[in-house]
């Protein structure tokens, strides 16, 4: 990533790894529950408290990056002109492409209850009708986030606004791109019967990290989007 001789190569090897391992990962949790049977009461509730703490560390990583933006922005220091947004800089209109995506959301995060609703019911059609709609509005949000990109009028390395802008909004666009993937693996489990009435942990751990990402998000909107443009 820096030119350094043999570095993306090594960028491509890690990043293989990284999605081997989460694969592998994922594979051996489908085994464990759904051919073996060792997803006892007390297995899932670990379950469920290790991927709560993993939220936890998910938050205090936004948390981080946040700091540094409020941190300017609440202080404007002399060298960004006493003023935030810095002097000079366009700030991308906040009823433009951000407001869709907070839309568009907002909208996911009512249709994936609608999946958790659906498969506490066992209306598996609502299920999979309500994954293939939250499925959709997190590529739409993705391919407006990258448009947004390619019309700003700043790039990272113009001051402290524009890398918090970049940092926050790319770290969370990875997230979401994430949480897709999360979603389809539980899609397919649905649709090859992996889960039951009762049974179906690996779903709810989709559901969670989605609403996470629609409450980062809105925090983003509140503060970059709208403070930025105002």
């Amino acid at each position: 990533m820096h030119y350094i001789e043999n570095s993306k190569n090594l960028l491509i090897c890690g990043i293989i790894l990284l999605i081997s391992v989460g694969l592998f990962w994922i594979w051996e949790l489908i085994k464990e529950s759904v051919y073996k049977g060792w997803h006892t009461r007390i297995v899932r509730n670990s379950l469920m408290k290790g991927f709560l703490l993993f939220l936890v560390s998910e938050i205090m990583l936004f948390f981080g990056f946040f700091w540094a933006f409020f941190h300017s922005a609440l202080s404007p220091s002399i060298e960004l002109g006493g003023v935030w947004p810095p002097y000079g800089l366009y700030t991308i209109p906040v009823y433009e492409y951000p407001l869709l995506n907070t839309c568009l959301l907002i909208t996911s995060g009512f249709s994936v209850t609608w999946v958790h609703r659906g498969i506490a019911s066992g209306s598996y059609k609502e299920t999979i009708d309500g994954f293939l709609i939250t499925i959709i509005l997190g590529l739409i949000f993705v391919y407006f986030q990258v448009k947004e990109y390619y019309d700003a009028t700043y790039n990272l390395q113009d001051g402290i606004y524009a890398s918090s802008f970049y940092m926050l909004t790319g770290l969370h666009g990875c997230h979401v791109i994430v949480g897709v993937i999360f979603l389809i693996i539980a899609l397919i489990s649905l649709l090859v019967n992996h889960y039951t009435t009762t049974h179906y942990l690996r779903l709810v751990f989709a559901i969670w990290y989605w609403h996470f990402v629609d409450i980062v998000w809105i925090v983003l909107f509140l503060s970059l989007y709208c403070w930025g443009s105002w």
